[in-house]
């Protein structure tokens, strides 16, 4: 499975979403920015997206709630720890209270991890975020086995999904 995203105006990608609305394809509104978010095993209907691999994952996404996605920038040596350090924090996620769905996300052509999560809403998100789990992704100071694994501090992009036609 991989997911393919791109960003634009919310006209345009509005416009794209309706142009392909036989292909899974959530659209979502954050600070300054919307994104469709396409989960297929074929190729990107979009002319330019950042593609992923889903590495793992949880339940389904829908067209409703709050979304974060958990960015880490890695060095080009990096990811396979950072791999294994992401699934072993998955199973603590997925049963997070609020949760929706998440997906584990390996760039194909950039250096950018991405933890996507979906919630019932901002609320579930911000108790994670108290959470043991979330502590262990961004809340501890590096670590000898950690320290040389980014390239820039790891950081969290937010959004809203309504269903559509509201």
């Amino acid at each position: 499975m991989k997911i393919h995203i791109t960003s634009g105006t919310p006209e345009f990608m509005e416009t794209i979403r309706k142009k392909h609305d036989k292909q899974t394809i959530f659209i979502m509104h954050g600070e300054g920015n919307t994104l469709l978010v396409h989960e297929t095993e074929k190729k990107s209907v979009f002319a330019t997206p950042r593609s992923f691999d889903v590495v793992e994952g949880a339940n389904d996404i829908e067209q409703r709630g709050f979304f974060a996605m958990l960015n880490f920038p890695i060095t080009d040596d990096a990811d396979a720890l950072l791999e294994q350090r992401l699934r072993n924090e998955g199973h603590m996620i997925s049963s997070t209270a609020g949760l929706i769905a998440y997906r584990l996300l390996r760039p194909i052509k950039n250096d950018t991890y991405i933890i996507l999560t979906q919630w019932a809403g901002p609320a579930s998100f911000e108790l994670w975020q108290e959470s043991n789990s979330y502590k262990t992704l961004f809340g501890n100071a590096p670590t000898s086995s950690t320290q040389n694994l980014f390239v820039s501090k790891p950081y969290i992009t937010k959004y809203v999904a309504k269903p559509i036609g509201e």
